[in-house]
């Protein structure tokens, strides 16, 4: 029984093989290198995630579900089952109102409580003002 050697691969830039060439000449264009520059793209999951956790804007989201959250705690059952956050951007939080009455009744008399309440538990600098909306 004999023993065979492990093949090593060989160090350096890959040799084109006969079919690489026939490939090439029936193309009319030669692939080899911008395949190799695909392959050779790999790069370390930790070096990708924080670009990617920017462009999902994560941490914006967060911040959304942590309000959502503090806002169905926090206030009048009867008042949340009529308005929700939907969204905070630059300091201001919008607010969907299903109906023009609980509108009227939330700007008139309950915005002010609303946002004091709010900026107690994020600070003033999160939620600046508050935009409620029919939606």
């Amino acid at each position: 029984m004999a023993l065979h050697p492990k093949r090593i691969p060989p160090l350096g830039p890959p040799r084109v093989t006969a079919k690489a060439r026939v490939l090439a000449l029936w193309r009319g264009v030669d692939l080899a290198p911008k395949q190799n520059e695909l392959v050779n793209r790999t790069r370390n999951a930790g070096s990708l995630l924080p670009g990617l956790m920017s462009k999902l804007r994560i941490e914006n989201r967060r911040s959304d579900a942590e309000v959502v959250k503090v806002w169905n705690e926090l206030l009048d059952p009867n008042l949340v089952a009529h308005a929700q956050p939907s969204g905070l951007h630059k300091g201001t939080l919008f607010v969907t109102v299903d109906n023009s009455v609980w509108l009227s009744e939330i700007v008139r008399y309950r915005r002010k409580e609303i946002l004091t309440r709010l900026q107690h538990s994020f600070g003033r600098e999160l939620i600046q003002k508050i935009s409620f909306r029919i939606g």
